[in-house]
């Protein structure tokens, strides 16, 4: 099953300032704010929704396609995709735009002070899925995530018109899309991701209830943070897969991306929709207990005996001939 991950692509620049943003503020002079901060250290870490699920399906060796638009600037961020098992080849290079990046300072109080540069990703409109097709020798699924909201939204009507399953998985961009959006971005769509706040939030813009949004997608995919997943379908009793236990909580950030490269993997596999959440949520469980999106490891003997311990040997059988 070939599969194609469309999605934002950035770096996040994490710095830290050990004093106090506060104390550095003057009340009657916010009008004209003008500061700047000596921080400790810089922190570059390689990142975007597209990039992270590509990233973890690589490890899993599933060979997704990474479609998205970055900057001159993506080389080393390219060589290290292409290292894991990602198809970098349908990546836009823009000629006069950097790869988005988010640039960040954290005070002692664990107070932020953040921009977000859209950079290349605005050209990610520009890429047809047919080309991508093409170059591949067809797409089986398209999996649409957080970017350019032009983007997801051509992305989704090629797919549409091309007749290629489509997953709709909105993410960040959620908070900015309204109704009319959302209700063209997942009609249709074979899988719609979401965690349990976006569930709400896509049911409260949309105006649909829950049931209605079942009647116009094949599976409701929804994480529930410590308590795993559910998958809904119209007229069947969904599937609920829970956490594989923790070994530590380092960072929580990728999560999300995380739980989808592993499901998108096991649906490569052709295994059912337990065991791929399955995976999914170990993958998960992975990424919480290291610091960064994509820092993580995965050592195949040790992703499977903690497998085997969280699902049992049933699954870890069926999971394992694939990751052999």
């Amino acid at each position: 099953m070939r599969i194609a991950v469309t999605g934002s692509i950035a770096t996040d620049h994490l710095m830290t300032f050990p004093g106090r943003f506060a104390d550095q503020l003057v009340a009657d002079q916010l009008h004209t704010v003008s500061l700047s901060f000596l921080v400790d250290n810089l922190d570059v870490r390689r990142g975007g929704v597209g990039a992270n699920i590509a990233f973890g399906m690589g490890l899993l060796g599933t060979r997704p396609v990474l479609v998205g638009a970055a900057g001159a600037d993506f080389d080393a961020y390219r060589s290290w995709l292409d290292r894991h098992g990602v198809d970098t080849g349908s990546v836009r290079i823009s000629e006069v735009l950097h790869t988005a990046r988010f640039v960040c300072t954290t005070d002692s109080d664990h107070n932020q002070i953040g921009s977000f540069y859209t950079g290349a990703m605005s050209e990610a409109r520009l890429i047809e899925l047919k080309s991508v097709s093409d170059r591949v020798g067809g797409l089986d699924l398209v999996s649409i995530g957080a970017d350019d909201p032009e983007a997801m939204l051509r992305h989704t009507e090629e797919c549409r018109t091309r007749g290629i399953p489509f997953a709709a998985d909105f993410s960040q961009q959620i908070a900015r899309m309204d109704g009319d959006e959302i209700r063209i971005l997942l009609d249709g769509a074979t899988y719609l991701f979401s965690n349990e706040y976006e569930k709400g939030l896509i049911e409260s813009k949309t105006g649909w209830s829950d049931e209605e949004i079942l009647s116009k997608v094949g599976h409701r995919v929804t994480t529930l943070g410590a308590r795993g997943v559910r998958i809904e379908r119209a007229g069947e009793d969904p599937i609920e897969v829970g956490c594989a236990e923790e070994e530590r909580k380092a960072d929580p950030t990728g999560v999300g991306d995380a739980f989808r490269a592993g499901f998108l993997s096991g649906l490569a596999w052709g295994v059912g929709l337990e065991r791929a959440a399955q995976v999914g949520c170990m993958l998960a469980t992975l990424v919480i207990e290291t610091v960064g999106t994509q820092e993580y490891t995965l050592r195949r003997t040790h992703f499977m005996d903690r497998f085997t311990k969280a699902y049992g040997d049933e699954a870890a059988t069926e999971v394992r001939a694939h990751l052999s």
